[in-house]
């Protein structure tokens, strides 16, 4: 239960600050509610009455930003939908409301016209929040058993980006709005991160900016976080409980949390408690290919071990200076060999594992020699150009100018 409660005086002050509460989430740079002429024009081109809960919203704020977790099964992937934005008329670029409305309308159009069905002049789905134009949040403004539902939507990507969704996908998020918010969580602690990036850090760079320049209480500032924080996923009470492997989205959360602080006394213990690690963790990746893209070598030994699926291609995923032994593991367990991976061991910094991999690939009959020089220089080549890329300031890489010239030169070196 939420026990941190806020006065009306206090309110008052957090929504001079651009600070709405809205279904015990926290809406930031919120904006002025939504005179009655715009909610009627909106309503106007609806199927179906506009849902209480969303007038209820636009009568607080028009709209604003959202820093939270959002996880839904699209396409049978575990898919992270990013909800930061609630649209508003007015706004630039991808947060207009009446710009995602005429998008839809000619949507419907184009899809009439290619034989869809008719179109009636009015939306069944209206687009209310979501991420520039990759993600979308609509409610079911069509009457019927629907009605109300919020749905998310999410744009495929093209197949080089391994384990994401490839093709648009749709998903319920709740019932109604403000069940909706509720699915909005956090996985970390923003106060105690375990990442680099994460929720809450936008906020709480906004949160410090009206405290430093606009004089929000320092005191209310603390008091607001800490209501923020009760929006964080508690794995760890079902698990010391034994109920964790009922919760899958909880458990799923303390897998992740395992993994991104290479936790391998965690993955044992949530093996005890009846943990499978079966299905996808993130996007259509095994908790393994997490592991491994992640450099969490720890907790990818203890998940083999605790009998953890391994994936065909998981030694694609290696992305640091994995040993031997969990190499030789991986291979036991259903990863198979694959030119590639010796490549990327040996940039990595790796060796003996890329000649682990060269001998798996030399018993099932692959030319090891030829192939690892074609596509060691097709390697080269993209380390090469983006370290090129860097000089100009325009362009960025996850492992910066040092890091890419330290692969280029582990690899030049390497030799089978």
């Amino acid at each position: 239960m939420n026990d941190i409660r806020f006065t009306p005086d206090e309110l008052s002050t957090l929504r001079a600050h651009g600070l709405v509460l809205f279904a015990d989430r926290v809406i930031f740079d919120a904006q002025p509610p939504m005179p009655a002429s715009q909610i009627s024009a909106v309503q106007a081109l609806c199927a179906g009455p506009l849902p209480e809960a969303l007038l209820a919203l636009w009568q607080q704020t028009a709209g604003g930003r959202l820093d939270y977790d959002l996880t839904l099964e699209m396409n049978g992937n575990i898919e992270a939908v990013s909800w930061s934005e609630l649209f508003w008329n007015g706004s630039d670029g991808y947060r207009d409301l009446q710009g995602w409305i005429v998008h839809e309308q000619e949507l419907a159009e184009e899809a009439a016209e290619d034989g869809g069905p008719p179109w009636q002049g009015t939306l069944a789905l209206l687009p209310f929040g979501g991420f520039e134009y990759c993600d979308r949040l609509y409610a079911v403004v069509e009457p019927g058993a629907d009605y109300g539902r919020i749905v998310a939507w999410k744009q495929g990507l093209p197949p080089a980006w391994t384990h994401a969704l490839h093709e648009d996908g749709l998903s319920v998020v709740a019932p109604d709005l403000p069940g909706a918010f509720t699915a909005l969580h956090l996985d970390d602690d923003p106060l105690a991160p375990t990442s680099d990036y994460f929720s809450g850090q936008t906020l709480l760079a906004y949160l410090d900016d009206r405290h430093q320049d606009h004089g929000l209480d320092l005191d209310l500032m603390d008091k607001l976080v800490a209501f923020y924080r009760l929006a964080m996923h508690d794995w760890r009470t079902p698990l010391a409980e034994g109920t964790l492997r009922h919760q899958p989205a909880l458990a799923r959360a303390a897998l992740r949390h395992a993994v991104a602080t290479d936790d391998a006394a965690l993955i044992v213990e949530l093996a005890a408690a009846g943990l499978r690690f079966e299905g996808p963790l993130q996007g259509s990746a095994l908790a393994t290919d997490v592991a491994l893209a992640q450099a969490a070598f720890a907790a990818a030994a203890a998940l083999v071990r605790a009998g953890a699926p391994v994936a065909a291609d998981a030694l694609r995923n290696i992305d640091g200076q994995i040993g031997p032994e969990l190499t030789a593991a991986l291979l036991a367990n259903g990863a198979e060999p694959d030119v590639e991976a010796i490549v990327q061991c040996a940039a990595c910094g790796a060796p003996a594992s890329a000649h682990l991999i060269a001998e798996a690939c030399s018993r099932i009959g692959i030319d090891v020699p030829t192939a690892f020089d074609a596509h060691r220089d097709a390697r080269l080549r993209e380390l090469e150009t983006s370290l090129a890329q860097l000089a100009d300031g325009h362009h960025g890489h996850y492992l910066g100018r040092e890091g890419l010239a330290q692969r280029i030169d582990r690899l030049q070196s390497f030799t089978l």
